[in-house]
């Protein structure tokens, strides 16, 4: 027989399936909106030619949810492992084959135990690069509690899992062009000033730095440094965090190369001011959290910088309040799931372009060339179906 050409179309094609990634999705607490998030950020048939969705959850619940959401036409492929995806279908590995209690809308403690069992799956799944990210459902971090899931949230979870000090890891929540990482996660008040230090500062920046960069093709990054006390600390009147840790850490940043800004009073810096920086680092949770939440209105991401693998989450909790109603928006789900495709494309762009000596040259060119306002982007088988 003999050789046959492959077309422009099919090379395309060839090329797009590639770059095509496999993405889990973990159920979370199956009595909040992870069900209705999940069903609803899938159900247009054109998600597929984006990545290939495998939901780690119950059949039983996805089919109760799917009935209740008129969402019959969803077809899941139903698995036994990621052995058996489908690349053209919604996929789901089935957790648990036994009868369960579904109680929407209220926390039960065996929703934490099957939250736990999605998570561990998933990334066994991931260690053995059966599936490419990772995308977390809210869960109820009080019920998931068990031996093997002792941790306060999902970023320390992760950490673990693959092996990375929890400094080395940046809880950093995305909402567009809004990018805002944390000094310190979920500590009390009371022990965030004892905890912060010029060392970690630095070592934070450093990763949303690099984030910035191997993430988001921000070849320049500029990161703005929140303040701790009100007002910067008013010279040393209301704290001297900023004078003797936060000032050094920003001006060691600097002598590094970074184009690192601040500190920043935070109520002020969120009028006007975030809109000039590529990220920024606030010192404890609320700090963040609170204008984050506000300026994406319920369609912000949060993503685990530092890992060696990619994982996102709707940067929302279980919402157990609106479970079962058909009301709960799906879009941080979608941004998720769209983020953690980004990030997986450009985590390849950027390895290529690094293992080729020429681009490496351009790259650095361009480095050179960028001014303080300015930021580089660079460039079927038989299956079983709910």
């Amino acid at each position: 027989m003999e050789n046959q050409e492959l077309s422009g179309n099919q090379i395309s094609f060839q090329i797009e399936e590639k770059r095509r990634p496999v993405i889990g999705i973990t159920h979370g607490d199956m009595n909040g909106i992870s069900y209705e998030i999940i069903l609803k950020a899938l159900r247009e048939k054109e998600m597929i030619d984006f990545f290939v969705p495998v939901i780690y959850g119950s059949a039983k619940a996805a089919s109760a949810f799917r009935k209740n959401l008129g969402l019959e036409e969803l077809m899941i492929n139903l698995i036994p492992s990621t052995a058996q995806i489908n690349r053209k279908r919604v996929n789901m590995v089935n957790i648990f084959d036994k009868e369960i209690k579904m109680e929407v809308g209220q926390p039960i403690q065996f929703a934490g135990f099957l939250a736990a069992i999605a998570l561990e799956q998933a990334v066994n799944d991931l260690k053995k690069k059966q599936i490419d990210a990772i995308v977390t459902a809210p869960i109820n971090k009080q019920l998931i509690q068990s031996p093997k899931f002792d941790f306060p949230g999902h970023t320390e979870f992760f950490a673990n899992r693959f092996d990375k000090p929890l400094s080395d890891v940046l809880m950093f929540m995305i909402f567009d062009t809004l990018r805002i990482g944390f000094v310190t996660n979920h500590l009390p008040m009371k022990t965030v000033a004892s905890t912060i230090n010029t060392d970690l500062i630095i070592h934070k920046a450093m990763i949303m730095n690099k984030s910035l960069q191997y993430d988001f093709g921000i070849m320049k990054p500029k990161i703005a440094i929140l303040a701790l006390n009100p007002h910067a600390g008013d010279h040393g009147f209301l704290g001297d965090e900023e004078q003797k840790i936060i000032t050094p850490a920003i001006e060691k940043c600097q002598a590094k190369g970074m184009m690192v800004y601040g500190p920043y009073p935070a109520d002020g810096f969120f009028a006007t001011e975030y809109r000039h920086f590529d990220g920024i680092l606030a010192m404890y949770h609320d700090q963040g959290m609170v204008p984050f939440k506000a300026l994406s209105a319920g369609e912000g991401v949060n993503f685990t910088a530092g890992l060696p693998i990619v994982r996102t989450s709707p940067a929302h909790g279980t919402a157990y309040d609106i479970a079962g109603k058909g009301i709960a928006d799906e879009q941080s789900m979608k941004k998720a799931l769209f983020l953690a495709r980004d990030i997986l494309n450009q985590r390849t762009q950027y390895e290529e372009m690094y293992s080729d000596p020429l681009k490496v040259g351009i790259a650095t060119e361009l480095m050179g060339t960028v001014k303080e306002d300015e930021s580089i982007i660079l460039p079927d088988d038989e299956e079983d179906t709910l």
